[in-house]
C-alpha cells in the first residue's frame, strides 16, 4: 500500500513537467464571440441523443444530439442579448468588451462535464506545452437548466473556483458550500419551495395526498424536503412514485394505475417539465381527470403544457412559480436571428421551425428548401413567446450579476481594492469574480433587487398561480397568492383573494382526507397499521370533553364540572340536596308540621284535663315535658331540609341529639316511676322517697346534660360542615353535611341508643303490672318501635344516595317521634275525649290488691 502511494505521488509530481494534453475528442462551442473577458454558457439545445454502440475496441464516437429544445434557444439568446446590452452600455464595464462561449449539453451529464472542462481549459488538442496550470478561458459559467447536470458541472469546476451561476437548478443540495464552493443561482432553492408547497397543502386542509417526482436530483431532493415539511404540517402521503422520461412505458402506466386506484384527490407533482410532458401524454391517453394537481415551478407556469393537447387533465392546477418579468427589446432580438450567420445551430433552428432544409452540394433536390428569408414573427413557439420570461429573466440577471462583479473589480470601489492599483483585465482570475459575486447587490431595469446570500441563493419569493380558462377558452396563469420566505412563518403564505378555479372548473376546493374531521366532543384514534391521518372518531369518555376539531386527546373536567350532552364544554354540575320546593321535601315538611301540630293539640288536651286521674297517673309534669320534647323532635327535622350551611349542619345533628335524649329521658323517668311504684307496695319498702318529683326532674336534667356535653365536645373538636360530594354521582354534586368527627356522631347516636335500650328493658319488666291503665305497656311498644326504626336506619342511611340519605334520617326522626306520641299519649287521649267514664280512680284502681299503689302513683 505504501508503494502505491509513493507511485502516485511521484506521478503527480512529474505531471507538472508534462505538457497538458486533451484526452478524447475536442469540444467546440456552438455560439461564441471574442472579448476582453469571456462568459461561458451551457444549455440543453437538444433534449436527447442517439445511442451509440460501444465496441470496447475503438474510441466511442461523439454523441449525436437530437430533438431541439426551443426554450434552451431562448435562454441562450437572452444571455447574448444581455451581453450585447452591457457592451453597448457606458455605465457598466466601459471600455471592456464581453465575449461568450456557449455549449450544448444535449441534456447529457457527460456532455455537460466536457463542456465545462472545455470552458475551463479550451478546446485545443494540446492546451499547453508546459504544465496544466494555465488560466481559465472564462471568468464565469452560466448553466445548466436542470439540477443533475448542474451538480456534475459544479463538482468538476468547484476545485478551480470558477463561478457557476444556474438559472434553473433548484436542488437544495446545491446550497452546500462544502461540496459546491463556486456555485450560485438566480432561482430560489427548492428548500423554500418544498415548504411553501407543504404550507399550501395544509392551508386548504388536504391531509391525504399523493406525490409524484422526477427520478433525478431535482425531484429526489425536492420531494424529500417536501415530505419532511408536510409531515411537520400533519399531512399524510398515500403514495409516492418517481419516474424519469426515459423509463419504459409500462412503468409510466403503472404509476397512472396507482393514481386511478388511490383515494386521495390531490397530487403534488415535483416533476421537471420534460418528465411532466411524458406523464401528461399517458394521463391524457387514459383520460384521468378530476384530480387537483399541485405543481412545482418547473412546469406550473409553462405555457407549453397549458396549450398542448390533453391540458384538460391539468385544468385548475395550482402551484408556485417564479415571478414573471418583462425584458425590453428581447422580442426584437429573438426575431433578428438568421441562418446566414454561419452557425450550424441557427441553421438547425431554422430548419426545425419552418420544416424546411437548406440546399447543399450533396443534396440539391429538396422538396421544401429554406431560403433564409422566412419570417420568424409569424411563428409562435417556445422560442418566440416572451409572455412567460421567468427563467429567461434569471439568465438575464445572471449575466448582469457577473458584469457587476467585474465592474466592481475594475472600478476599484471595493474596500479590498482601496489604495491599490486597479486590476488588469487580462489577469482577472475566476476566484476574484467569485469573491465579488457574493457582494453584488443591484437593481435591474424592472426594479428587481439581485443579491446572493451566504449559500449563493437569491431571495425566495414565489407567485401562487392558478390555471384558469379565459373568455377565449385558452388557459392562462392567474396569480392568486404570494410566498415570501423572508417574512415571519405565519405570514409567509398570503392569498390575494382572487377567485380560484379548481379541478373540473369547481368553485369550491376539493376535499382530500383519509378520514373526516372529528367534531368537538370526540377525539382521534389512529387506525392500526395506517398513517396518522387515517383515524376513527371516538367519543370522549365520561367526565371528559374536547372543544376543538380533530382533537387528539380529551380534557378532563374539574370536580365541580361535567360535560354537556355534546361533550364539547364543561358545565357546572347540577347540585342536589333535599329542597323545600320538591315533592319529597314538601311531604316531609307536611308530616313534620303535622306531628308538631298533633303534639301541641295533645298538650292542650292534657292541660285542660290536667286535674283528672288519667293525666295525674304518671307525673303530669313529665308528660308535659315529654310533649314539649316531642314537638322539638318534629320541628328539628326541618333543619335537615334545604341547602346545607355551616350553622344548619351543626344545628341539625346537635338539635336532633339533644331533643331525642330529652324525650327518652322523660320516658325513662316515667318507666322508672311506674316500676318503682309497684315495688313500693311491698311491705316495709320505702323506695319511692328516692323517686319523687324532684329526683325525676334531676334525672331528666342529668341525662340531657350528658348529651349536651357530648355535642359540645363534638362541635369544639370537629363539627359537622357543608360538603360537596362529587364521588357518588359523576354528573351531580351532592350538597350534604359531613359529620366531621365520626366519634362524636357515634357518641351522640350511641348515647340515644343506650337510653332507649335501658328504657325498653325497664318498660318490658313493668309491662304486667296489675293496673287497668298500665302505661309501661305503651312505653314498651313505643320503645320497640323506636329501636326498630333506628336499627333499620343505619343500613338505610349508609346505602341511600344523595338527598335520600337526608330523607331517611328525617323519616327515622318522624317515625320514632310518631311512635312515642301515638303509643304513649293516644290511649290517654282516647279516654279523655271519647271514654270520660273511665277517667276515674275507681276504674284505674279496679284491679289493685291494695290502695298503696294508688297512693304511690298520686304522690308521684
Amino acid at each position: 500500500m505504501i508503494l502505491i502511494d509513493i507511485f502516485f505521488l511521484a506521478l503527480l509530481t512529474s505531471a507538472e513537467d508534462l505538457p497538458c494534453m486533451l484526452q478524447g475528442y475536442p469540444e467546440y462551442s456552438q455560439l461564441s464571440k471574442d472579448g476582453d473577458i469571456i462568459i461561458g454558457g451551457i444549455f440543453s439545445f437538444h433534449s436527447s441523443w442517439n445511442e451509440t454502440k460501444l465496441t470496447f475496441s475503438n474510441m466511442p464516437e461523439p454523441l449525436k444530439c437530437k430533438s431541439l429544445n426551443f426554450r434552451a434557444y431562448q435562454y441562450a439568446q437572452t444571455m447574448i442579448f444581455a451581453i450585447e446590452e452591457i457592451n453597448n452600455s457606458t455605465e457598466i464595464l466601459p471600455d471592456v468588451s464581453v465575449g461568450y462561449k456557449i455549449y450544448d449539453s444535449c441534456s447529457s451529464i457527460t456532455l455537460a462535464i466536457r463542456a465545462a472542462m472545455a470552458l475551463a481549459n479550451g478546446p485545443e488538442e494540446t492546451v499547453s506545452d508546459t504544465a496544466c496550470t494555465g488560466p481559465s478561458t472564462v471568468q464565469a459559467i452560466i448553466g445548466e437548466t436542470s439540477s443533475t447536470p448542474t451538480i456534475a458541472i459544479s463538482t468538476s469546476i468547484g476545485p478551480f473556483y470558477i463561478p457557476v451561476i444556474s438559472h434553473f437548478a433548484t436542488c437544495a443540495c446545491l446550497s452546500d458550500k462544502q461540496k459546491f464552493p463556486s456555485f450560485l443561482r438566480t432561482i430560489p432553492s427548492d428548500f423554500y419551495q418544498s415548504r411553501a408547497l407543504a404550507k399550501l397543502v395544509k392551508h386548504f386542509g388536504w391531509t391525504w395526498i399523493g406525490t409524484l417526482y422526477s427520478d433525478n436530483d431535482y425531484g429526489n431532493n425536492g420531494m424529500a424536503n417536501f415530505v419532511d415539511a408536510a409531515q411537520r404540517e400533519g399531512v399524510c402521503i398515500e403514495y409516492s412514485e418517481s419516474f424519469f422520461r426515459t423509463n419504459p412505458v409500462k412503468k409510466i402506466q403503472r404509476i397512472v394505475d396507482i393514481i386511478k386506484k388511490s383515494s386521495s384527490k390531490v397530487i403534488v407533482a415535483f416533476i421537471s417539465h420534460l418528465d411532466m410532458d411524458v406523464l401528461l401524454k399517458e394521463l391524457s391517453l387514459q383520460n384521468v381527470t378530476g384530480l387537483q394537481w399541485i405543481g412545482s415551478e418547473s412546469w406550473i407556469a409553462d405555457s407549453h403544457f397549458a396549450s398542448r393537447e390533453g391540458r384538460n387533465v391539468l385544468r385548475g392546477s395550482i402551484g408556485f412559480a417564479i415571478s414573471n418579468a418583462v425584458i425590453q427589446g428581447l422580442k426584437d432580438f429573438l426575431l433578428k436571428v438568421r441562418p446566414s450567420t454561419g452557425d450550424n445551430l441557427y441553421r438547425e433552428l431554422w430548419e426545425t421551425v419552418f420544416s424546411c432544409t437548406f440546399p447543399s452540394p450533396q443534396n440539391t433536390e429538396i422538396p421544401f428548401a429554406c431560403t433564409g428569408n422566412e419570417d420568424l414573427s409569424v411563428i409562435n413557439n417556445q422560442y418566440t413567446d416572451v409572455s412567460e420570461l421567468q427563467i429567461s429573466n434569471n439568465v438575464y440577471k445572471a449575466v448582469y450579476a457577473i458584469a457587476n462583479a467585474l465592474h466592481m473589480i475594475y472600478s476599484c470601489t471595493s474596500n479590498q481594492n482601496q489604495n491599490k492599483t486597479c486590476v488588469n483585465t487580462r489577469k482577472t482570475e475566476p476566484l476574484q469574480v467569485l469573491d465579488y459575486l457574493s457582494k453584488v447587490n443591484f437593481t435591474t431595469k424592472t426594479g428587481e433587487t439581485v443579491y446572493f446570500d451566504e449559500n449563493g441563493d437569491p431571495a425566495a419569493k414565489y407567485e401562487l398561480v392558478n390555471w384558469q380558462l379565459n373568455e377565449e377558452g385558452k388557459t392562462e396563469f392567474v396569480t392568486v397568492g404570494h410566498y415570501d420566505a423572508s417574512l415571519p412563518e405565519d405570514t409567509q403564505l398570503k392569498l390575494t383573494g382572487a377567485h380560484i378555479v379548481w379541478t373540473q372548473n369547481e368553485d369550491q376546493a376539493p376535499v382530500s382526507v383519509c378520514s373526516e374531521s372529528c367534531a368537538p366532543g370526540t377525539r382521534k384514534a389512529v387506525q392500526k397499521g395506517r398513517p396518522v391521518c387515517c383515524f376513527d372518531c371516538v367519543p370522549c369518555a365520561e367526565g371528559e370533553i374536547s372543544n376543538t376539531t380533530d382533537s387528539i386527546d380529551c380534557i378532563k373536567c374539574s370536580l365541580e364540572y361535567w360535560p354537556n350532552s355534546q361533550r364539547d364544554e364543561c358545565v357546572l354540575k347540577e347540585t342536589e340536596f333535599l329542597s323545600y320546593e320538591e315533592i319529597m321535601g314538601k311531604v316531609l315538611v307536611f308530616f313534620s308540621l303535622l306531628g308538631a301540630t298533633i303534639t301541641c293539640s295533645i298538650t292542650i288536651v292534657f292541660f285542660r284535663y290536667r286535674n283528672t286521674p288519667i293525666v295525674k297517673a304518671n307525673n303530669s309534669e313529665l308528660s308535659f315535658l315529654l310533649l314539649f320534647s316531642l314537638t322539638l323532635c318534629f320541628l328539628c327535622s326541618l333543619t335537615f331540609i334545604g341547602q346545607p350551611f355551616d350553622w344548619s349542619c351543626m344545628l341539625r345533628h346537635t338539635a336532633f341529639g339533644i331533643t331525642f335524649v330529652l324525650c327518652i329521658s322523660c320516658v325513662l323517668g316515667k318507666t322508672i316511676v311506674v316500676l318503682m311504684a309497684f315495688r313500693a307496695t311491698l311491705p316495709g319498702n320505702n323506695i319511692m322517697k328516692w323517686f319523687g318529683p324532684t329526683q325525676q326532674r334531676f334525672s331528666v336534667l342529668a341525662f340531657t346534660l350528658i348529651q349536651v356535653l357530648i355535642c359540645t365536645l363534638w362541635l369544639t373538636i370537629s363539627p359537622p360542615f357543608p360538603y360537596k360530594n362529587t364521588k357518588y354521582y359523576k354528573e351531580k354534586v351532592i350538597l350534604e353535611c359531613d359529620i366531621g368527627s365520626l366519634a362524636g356522631f357515634c357518641a351522640v347516636l350511641g348515647y340515644i341508643g343506650f337510653l332507649s335500650a335501658m328504657c325498653f328493658v325497664l318498660a318490658f319488666l313493668a309491662r304486667n303490672l296489675p293496673d287497668n291503665f298500665n302505661e309501661a305497656k305503651f312505653i314498651t311498644f313505643s320503645m320497640l318501635i323506636f329501636c326498630a326504626v333506628w336499627t333499620t336506619f343505619i343500613p338505610a342511611y349508609i346505602s341511600s344516595p344523595g338527598k335520600f340519605t337526608v330523607a331517611v334520617e328525617i323519616f327515622a326522626i318522624l317515625a320514632s317521634s310518631f311512635g312515642l306520641l301515638i303509643c304513649i299519649f293516644m290511649p290517654k287521649c282516647y279516654i279523655l275525649l271519647l271514654k270520660p267514664e273511665k277517667n276515674t280512680k275507681k276504674y284505674l284502681m279496679g284491679k289493685m290488691p291494695s290502695n298503696n299503689l294508688s297512693i304511690s302513683l298520686s304522690k308521684a
